[in-house]
C-alpha cells in the first residue's frame, strides 16, 4: 500500500509518460535479456542496447517531450534493479547511460533525423565503452597490456608488420556507429508509422494489475546501514591494497571479506556457484601467463592471479551494495531528498508490469520480427498511457 505522502502526489504528463516507456522498455530488457542470456548469445549486451534506441526513438515520435526519454531511462533501470539478479549495478548504469546521451544529443541537435542518427550511434557505442569500462574496473589496467600482447604475437604469426594494435577497436567502433544508426533509423520510421497505424484488437485489463510497491523485500531480509557504509569503502580501500601493498596481504584482505559476504548474504553464492565466471578467471589467468612481457610465464601467472582477486572483490562489493541499496530506510531517505516523483513512477510502472508482459511479443518473435512488434507495442502507448492516468487517479 501506498503510504500518505505517496497519496498526496499527483504525477505530471511527462512522468506519466515515462512511466509507460520505462516500463514497457523493462518489459522488453526481461523478455529478451532473458532469452539472450539463457543461450549464451554473444553481445547480448549490445542487442538489448540496439532494442533499446529503437524503442527510444519510436516512442520519442509518438510523445516528443522534452526530459521523457532520461526519465523512461530511470525508471527502466531502477526497475531492472529489481530482478534477482545478484548484481545490478552494470544493467542499470548501462541503461541510464544509453538513456541520457540520447536525450542529450537531441537537445543539443534538435529534434531532427541527424539528432536521431548521432544519438543512436552513441547509445549503442555505449554499450561498448561500458563493457570495456567494467573490464578494466573489473581486472585493471594489466588487461590492456595483454591485449596488446596477443594482438602483436598474432601479427607476428601471419607476418604482419607495423600494424597498428588499436585498428580493431577503432573497426569496432566503426561497427557500433553504424549498428547505432540504423536502429535509431528503425526507430524513426517505426514511430512515424505506427501512429498512422490501426490498433490491434486488443484490450488492456486493469483486474490483473496488483499494487506493488518498490523493493518488494523479503521479510527475512535485514540490513544494516553501516554494512552500506563498509561496502562502499572496501572498494576504494581494496584497490589501492591489491594495488600499492603486497599481494599476499590484499588477497587475505579479500578472503577475509568474501568470507563475510559469503556468511552475511547467501544470495551471492548463486553468482560464485557459475561456471562461466570461474572458467572467465582461468582464461584471464592464462593469457597473462602466455602473453606477459618478455614471456616472463611464472610473472604472468601473479599478475593473472592479482587480476582474479580484483574481479572477485568487484563482484562481491557490487553484489553486497545491491542488496544494502534495497533496505527500506534507504528507500525513505531518497524519498524525503526530492526523489518522489521517480519512487512513484516506478511504483505505478513495476504495479502493471505483469500486464505489460502478456501483453507484448515472446522473445522469438521480438527478435524474429523486431520492427513488427515494436509498431505493435507502440500502437498501444495511448492505452497505456490511461491505464496509468486511472492508477494515477487512485493515489
Amino acid at each position: 500500500m501506498y503510504d500518505k505522502q505517496i497519496k498526496n502526489t499527483v504525477l505530471s504528463d511527462v512522468w506519466l509518460k515515462a512511466a509507460v516507456v520505462g516500463g514497457l522498455w523493462a518489459s522488453v530488457e526481461i523478455i529478451i535479456g532473458s532469452f539472450l542470456h539463457n543461450l549464451r548469445i554473444p553481445f547480448a549486451g549490445s542487442i538489448l542496447a540496439s532494442f533499446g534506441t529503437i524503442f527510444l526513438v519510436a516512442f520519442f515520435q509518438l510523445w516528443p517531450v522534452k526530459g521523457l526519454i532520461w526519465r523512461a531511462g530511470i525508471i527502466c533501470a531502477l526497475m531492472k534493479s529489481l530482478s534477482p539478479s545478484s548484481v545490478i549495478f552494470g544493467p542499470m548504469i548501462g541503461i541510464m547511460l544509453e538513456a541520457f546521451l540520447l536525450e542529450g544529443i537531441i537537445r543539443i541537435f534538435g529534434k531532427n533525423l541527424f539528432a536521431f542518427l548521432l544519438g543512436g550511434a552513441f547509445s549503442v557505442l555505449s554499450a561498448l565503452l561500458h563493457k570495456i569500462v567494467g573490464l578494466l574496473i573489473l581486472y585493471g589496467f594489466n588487461l590492456i597490456q595483454i591485449y596488446l600482447n596477443i594482438f602483436y604475437f598474432a601479427a607476428k604469426q601471419i607476418h604482419i608488420q607495423n600494424v597498428d594494435a588499436w585498428v580493431l577497436v577503432d573497426l569496432l567502433i566503426g561497427i557500433y556507429v553504424v549498428i547505432g544508426s540504423l536502429a535509431a533509423l528503425t526507430g524513426f520510421f517505426i514511430g512515424r508509422k505506427s501512429r498512422l497505424l490501426q490498433k490491434e484488437n486488443r484490450k488492456l485489463s486493469l483486474t490483473d494489475i496488483s499494487n506493488r510497491e518498490l523493493f518488494n523485500l523479503n521479510p527475512e531480509q535485514q540490513f544494516r546501514l553501516v554494512l552500506l557504509l563498509i561496502h562502499l569503502l572496501i572498494i576504494p580501500v581494496g584497490l589501492m591494497v591489491l594495488n600499492f601493498f603486497n599481494f599476499y596481504i590484499g588477497t587475505a584482505l579479500v578472503v577475509l571479506y568474501a568470507g563475510f559476504c559469503i556468511y552475511y548474504y547467501r544470495n551471492i553464492l548463486r553468482r560464485l556457484k557459475k561456471p562461466i565466471f570461474w572458467i572467465q578467471l582461468i582464461i584471464v589467468t592464462l593469457l597473462a601467463g602466455f602473453f606477459w612481457k618478455n614471456g616472463n610465464f611464472a610473472g604472468g601467472l601473479i599478475i593473472g592471479l592479482e587480476m582474479n582477486v580484483r574481479a572477485i572483490l568487484i563482484v562481491l562489493s557490487f553484489s553486497a551494495l545491491s542488496v544494502e541499496l534495497r533496505n527500506p530506510l534507504v528507500k525513505t531517505f531518497l524519498f524525503r531528498k526530492g526523489f518522489r516523483n521517480i519512487y512513484i513512477a516506478v511504483s505505478m510502472a513495476f504495479s502493471v508490469l505483469p500486464v505489460m508482459i502478456g501483453n507484448i511479443p515472446k522473445s522469438k518473435e521480438m527478435i524474429g520480427h523486431p520492427v513488427k512488434s515494436i509498431a505493435g507495442i507502440i500502437c498501444n502507448a495511448e492505452d497505456w498511457l490511461e491505464m496509468m492516468k486511472s492508477q494515477n487517479k487512485e493515489i
